[in-house]
């Protein structure tokens, strides 16, 4: 941790954009101050405008600006594209987007309604919100089960081992026509 830390001193702070690289100069000094928009990745943003084009041309440009969206409906839209990205998918069959561009897509709505007031937040009811406290008592139990288990070398299998395939994950679609 602390060689970490010292990475991140002086010049890579600069760098990163937590710290101005050059004091004297006004301009340096207010702009290290501002959101630091280039450390989101150029490549997301290139991915995720697929997600909005194909929706845009479906529904219309940001018409969840206009109407407003459940935070359901984009949750579920997210884990679905998500899961199936996550089991092997790559591109989804009906329009041959990258799935993970459907998933930033859909979290970006989220963000741009909930900005905007459009959103509305149909999430689950929570009294108490208890999700944390849970996954903080659980957490213990990784450490419990891989010391039971440590004696064991099982195969753990990933998209490399399918038969036929290199296990490579392809961001570029065939076009919505299987090819």
């Amino acid at each position: 941790m602390k060689e970490a830390s010292q990475h991140m001193n002086g010049k890579d702070d600069a760098q990163a954009g937590t710290k101005p690289s050059n004091p004297d100069n006004p301009k340096d000094a207010i702009g290290a101050g501002k959101l630091p928009l280039h450390l989101w990745p150029t490549t997301a943003t290139a991915v995720g405008c697929l997600g909005f084009l194909e929706g845009a041309l479906k529904y219309g440009r940001q018409n969840f600006r206009a109407i407003g969206v459940r935070s359901s409906i984009y949750y579920d839209a997210a884990r679905r594209h998500l899961d199936a990205w996550w089991e092997g998918e790559d591109i989804s069959p009906d329009a041959g987007v990258p799935h993970l561009a459907s998933v930033l897509a859909c979290i970006a709505i989220i963000v741009d309604a909930q900005a905007h007031g459009k959103l509305n937040d149909d999430r689950a009811f929570s009294i108490d919100r208890k999700y944390r406290e849970l996954v903080e008592r659980l957490t213990p139990e990784v450490n419990r089960l891989r010391k039971l288990f440590a004696d064991k070398e099982p195969k753990h299998y990933t998209l490399g081992d399918r038969q036929g395939g290199d296990g490579d994950g392809d961001l570029i679609g065939g076009g919505g026509d299987g090819k």
